[in-house]
């Protein structure tokens, strides 16, 4: 099968030379491409994992053009026969050839025991093997369980600030950056231009489809409505710390009754299908992490400005906070929420051993916030480095050894 026929059978998808490379993730890739080992690329519904399949098998063709590239994609009813992994096996086996095979299935989860299958073909040698998925249970069950040390994980995440404004051919302006923090990153937005009432019907729908079959059918929710009300309640306190027990406190005070552990399954369930991300909270002295209290951050800020009435101006210090956030564990940060005795830092950023401290405030116009956002990190005893993150024209500059900077600038970072 050849990649210009693979083109028309993944859903949303126009001509290869229309697609923009997400070169990151291809380059972070290409170096497994052969190696006996299953590359899993996760993340939430529609943030592009199908499209990077289709480069990666783009890629594979110019290096190899012999290549037999098996394509299975189970959005797909013409794949809907596939349920098992024994039915899994007989299509693959059938599409053989000799050698150079290369399978690719999207959305792998949709088939039951699908680990007994890539497990033989793994040993077999048949085919250097990708797949995707949306939901973290295959990392923690179905593959850590089979073919644990035997796959490699990559993780995808809606489009990144710089790849926003490339898709959507954007020059890195504030109203550039206004537009990212009302519409978010969904790679398939630029097609409704500037219509936003249509932007946002697509993102809803995206929204139910995450929650219908991500989170209610894979994991058995019964109370969809509570589901609902709480992925309200996280939309409303974006920046917040939140526990399950507060969470069912407040249900009692709306005559609800659910325990704290029922609330804190359906927060899993959503973390699960890569829809919000839990961050702890951490003390910055030894990094202990603290049982009680996180914050919770969307994958997608489009889909959350999509699910109720939106004003830019006053959810900007909660869209700002995500969207900080979700750069970090981009640029593949392990992200905590700071405490240093009564005081917060609002980011903790670690990788390789070493830290980052983030404070995100939009505004630097008062003393008083000044001296809080860059006081709470003077706090900080060790000399890694620290920013203060706003929406300041006019720069202050390196502060006492911290850095302050525009929200434009850090999006546009690679590195810190």
């Amino acid at each position: 099968m050849y990649i210009c026929h693979i083109l028309y059978s993944i859903k949303e998808m126009v001509s290869i030379k229309n697609m923009i490379l997400r070169k990151e993730y291809i380059e972070h890739i290409k170096p497994f491409i052969g190696k006996p080992a299953i590359k899993v690329l996760m993340g939430q519904r529609r943030v592009g994992k199908s499209y990077i399949l289709l480069q990666l098998m783009q890629e594979i063709k110019l290096q190899n053009p012999d290549a037999n590239i098996i394509f299975i994609d189970k959005e797909l009813d013409k794949f809907s026969h596939i349920q098992d992994n024994k039915e899994l096996y007989t299509y693959i086996d059938a599409q053989l050839q000799t050698s150079n095979n290369y399978l690719f299935i999207d959305e792998v989860q949709e088939i039951r025991s699908f680990e007994l299958c890539l497990r033989s073909l793994l040993n077999e040698g048949k085919c250097d093997i990708f797949c995707t998925g949306s939901n973290a249970n295959l990392l923690s069950g179905e593959l850590a369980t089979h073919l644990a040390g035997r796959y490699v994980a990559f993780e995808i995440h809606s489009l990144s600030y710089v790849e926003f404004l490339e898709f959507n051919r954007l020059e890195n302006t504030n109203v550039s950056l206004n537009q990212y923090l009302t519409m978010g990153g969904m790679p398939f937005l630029p097609h409704f231009s500037t219509d936003k009432e249509a932007a946002f019907e697509y993102l809803n729908n995206v929204y139910s489809s995450i929650l219908l079959r991500d989170v209610v059918a894979r994991e058995n929710i019964r109370n969809v409505s509570f589901l609902e009300n709480l992925v309200s309640y996280l939309s409303d306190n974006i920046g917040n710390i939140i526990s399950a027990h507060n969470i069912s406190k407040y249900l009692k005070s709306q005559q609800i009754n659910l325990t704290p552990q029922t609330v804190l399954n359906y927060l899993h369930s959503l973390c699960n299908a890569f829809f919000v991300y839990r961050i702890p909270r951490a003390d910055v002295v030894g990094l202990k992490i603290f049982e009680v209290g996180e914050k919770y951050y969307f994958e997608d800020i489009g889909i959350r400005n999509s699910l109720r009435t939106f004003n830019l101006r006053k959810d900007i210090n909660k869209l700002m906070e995500n969207a900080v956030c979700l750069h970090l564990m981009r640029l593949k940060y392990r992200v905590f929420v700071g405490k240093i005795d009564d005081k917060e830092i609002d980011f903790i950023a670690e990788k390789n051993g070493e830290r980052r401290y983030i404070q995100v405030a939009y505004m630097l116009s008062e003393e008083a916030t000044i001296e809080r956002e860059f006081g709470n990190l003077m706090r900080i005893p060790d000399q890694y480095p620290k920013y203060v993150i706003s929406m300041d024209e006019m720069s202050i500059g390196n502060y006492k050894g911290i850095k302050q900077m525009h929200l434009r600038e850090f999006l546009s970072m690679t590195d810190l």
